[in-house]
């Protein structure tokens, strides 16, 4: 379970996106996220694929390790799918079997939602793993430090969203833990339907929240003895800085975007073209 969870792990090398910005990549990753949102053909969705596969070439992470990281959603990939499937109220009918309906509509808004989750979890999985918590902590921080003027706890939030990340490994690895203990005394999770594996997951999950309120209280403390006492009057050690690097990253995907929104632009006028001709 640990070696497929890649979303809130940093990945530790020296790559020229780990030494970019953490705000540019945090801007950038949301960028990119807009523009998956933006296409409409599978055209475009290989432009994304490809740019995510030279990210990841130039964080020298290797992209099957990405791709690890959609096999944990894989039953919500097949729910979004199956559902977008049956339940659009499309026109162009393909198949129809008892009360279940196929549409050219539906099929077409089931692959763009899966493929919309699936660059969803890789491109925030490229972030985390190109960038420390403590670098996403800073760069979250001083993203949100024009609503300090407003009083917005623009650190606490920022702590807390990092310490969030930080702990989904740790709290997957403890899941992993319990759940070979339990088996070991002969719990069995995978026999049954769907009701007789949820009750079965009762003895993981309460040992799993017990461990998981332990570790907050022990976190507590521990910054309580040091006197913490959020971001005020605080300093760093390593002060953000934008650089060319950061400018050359937002450019690429500033190209990316305008590609999509010129194949998007193109390819109902070729096919329009194409259709005038014909008739």
């Amino acid at each position: 379970m640990m070696k497929n969870i890649t979303m809130g792990q940093y990945y530790p090398v020296d790559s020229w996106v780990h030494r970019l910005d953490p705000r540019t990549k945090i801007v950038l990753t949301i960028a990119m996220i807009v523009a998956v949102f933006m296409v409409h053909s599978l055209a475009g969705y290989a432009l994304v694929l490809g740019f995510v596969y030279l990210a990841s070439r130039l964080a020298r992470i290797p992209f099957k390790m990405l791709l690890r990281g959609v096999k944990p959603l894989r039953i919500i990939l097949i729910l979004t799918f199956l559902l977008n499937l049956f339940f659009n109220n499309g026109t162009t009918l393909l198949v129809e079997w008892g009360f279940l309906r196929i549409t050219q509509e539906g099929l077409s808004q089931a692959v763009h939602y899966s493929l919309r989750l699936v660059f969803l979890v890789l491109g925030t999985s490229l972030m985390t793993l190109t960038t420390s918590p403590i670098a996403l902590s800073d760069g979250i921080e001083m993203l949100l430090s024009p609503l300090k003027k407003l009083h917005f706890p623009a650190h606490e939030l920022a702590m807390m969203m990092s310490i969030a990340l930080r702990f989904i490994p740790t709290l997957m690895e403890e899941a992993d833990k319990i759940m070979k203990a339990q088996m070991a005394r002969g719990a069995d999770f995978e026999s049954g339907n769907l009701l007789a594996r949820a009750k079965a997951m009762v003895p993981l999950l309460v040992p799993l929240f017990v461990s998981a309120f332990r570790r907050a209280g022990d976190l507590a403390m521990a910054m309580e003895s040091r006197c913490y006492h959020g971001g005020e009057h605080r300093t760093r050690l390593r002060v953000l800085k934008i650089t060319k690097n950061d400018y050359l990253a937002a450019a690429c995907v500033a190209l990316l975007i305008g590609l999509i929104v010129l194949e998007g632009w193109a390819v109902p006028a070729v096919l329009a073209a194409v259709k005038g001709l014909m008739a």
